[in-house]
């Protein structure tokens, strides 16, 4: 079963002693500095946790799988997360 942002939630209010109004509050404020952050082209990094960083994906050509013409995919940044040793070394 997925966890959840709900589950993530309920865990940092228990944790943190706070409501789950409280809770939700912080985690939305983390992921909007996050994005706000990544927005600008900067990057963001908890260390031992990992750090969110904007890639730059070129163009390319791409075929349409069901007419299987070729087709033209722009360029784009997204957002990428490279996991920390800390993280990396809790999941092994």
């Amino acid at each position: 079963m997925a966890y959840s942002k709900g589950d993530l939630v309920a865990d940092m209010a228990a944790a943190a002693g706070i409501t789950k109004k409280a809770g939700a509050d912080c985690l939305e404020a983390l992921l909007g500095a996050i994005a706000k952050e990544l927005k600008k082209g900067g990057s963001v990094t908890l260390t031992g946790f990992g750090t969110f960083k904007v890639s730059a994906r070129a163009a390319r050509t791409g075929v349409n799988p069901q007419t299987g013409a070729a087709i033209k995919i722009p360029a784009r940044k997204v957002p990428t997360f490279k996991a920390g040793k800390g993280l990396r070394e809790t999941v092994r």
